[in-house]
């Protein structure tokens, strides 16, 4: 009986398949099968791989102006030319360099105000959830608050007292777009909070930070990581609606929202000049709406409306 009796468990742990394995399994077989997540995937990566190879594949300084060959019309048109396939802005810029490098500005906007927003929202939300009672009384008033105010008018003000740049525009886009991020882990950790693996950590003289870190915030990532997606798309809608109106990111620097803003006194006589960074915007938000709307089907399908 004593040799068998491990042997037996041996086998048994052999044949049980590890949980974070199993959960990887489930998790690229729902991704490999949910046709809008891997689409938006598809074109995000895309559009990232092209941001990354930006030196290597614009075929044009951004930055150099050559006013005799300014507002060329892309390739397609009869006055078109290889050269410039998609074309020249007023200054006679490559229009196609731009975009390429453009796609950086927006990425990087997208990317470090979710990293800023994210901690301040998932801090306020972990400790209104856990602590409960004033904490959570003081907290959600503030949410309250902030939720209470227009984010564009709010950004307005805040660029224009900051300053217009690609500073300024990442710093106020951060210290607004954090309330999604306090809201829903809020109630993510307010469903676990009362959980047993959390009373055996309290039971065995684990800290306060400690909990947090360990035990509760890895087991509310699945609703971060979509709310991220979600408000990198809002951060980079917003940065290019404040470049628009000229309170963003300033010239030179190829934002699609600045190439908008320039392009508006000629879209009457050449279109594209608007169209194309438009077009370019339209798809990335796109593509990142997509990747958060398959995340949340995959990881919790159970809140699919």
């Amino acid at each position: 009986m004593s040799e068998t009796l491990p042997s037996a468990i041996e086998a048994a742990s052999l044949d049980e398949t590890p949980p974070r394995r199993a959960a990887l399994s489930n998790f690229l077989v729902g991704s490999l099968g949910h046709g809008g997540l891997m689409a938006g995937g598809i074109v995000l990566a895309a559009i990232i791989l092209i941001a990354l190879a930006a030196p290597l594949i614009a075929p044009h300084d951004p930055y150099a102006q050559n006013l005799a060959r300014r507002l060329i019309p892309p390739v397609w048109d009869a006055r078109g030319t290889w050269d410039h396939i998609l074309g020249t802005d007023k200054l006679g810029r490559d229009y196609l360099s731009r975009l390429i490098y453009g796609a950086r500005i927006s990425l990087l906007i997208g990317s470090v105000t979710v990293l800023i927003s994210g901690t301040i929202g998932t801090a306020i939300g972990v400790c209104a959830g856990y602590f409960g009672g004033r904490v959570d009384a003081v907290l959600s008033y503030l949410v309250t608050t902030r939720l209470a105010l227009p984010v564009v008018l709010v950004a307005l003000a805040a660029a224009a007292l900051v300053g217009s740049s690609l500073q300024g525009v990442i710093l106020v886009l951060g210290l607004l777009l954090w309330d999604r991020f306090a809201v829903v882990t809020r109630a993510a950790t307010q469903q676990i909070a009362g959980s047993d693996y959390i009373a055996a950590a309290k039971a065995i003289g684990c800290s306060t930070p400690r909990i947090l870190l360990s035990e509760i915030l890895p087991n509310i990532l699945n609703p971060l990581i979509v709310v991220a997606t979600l408000e990198m798309a809002h951060a980079i809608l917003l940065e290019a609606a404040l470049s628009f109106l000229g309170l963003g990111v300033q010239p030179p620097l190829p934002s699609w929202g600045l190439m908008i803003s320039e392009g508006k006194q000629y879209m009457f006589f050449s279109p594209w000049v608007i169209a194309i960074p438009a077009t370019a915007l339209v798809f990335l938000v796109l593509a990142i709406n997509l990747v958060g709307d398959g995340l949340r089907d995959v990881t919790a399908p159970e809140n699919r409306n």
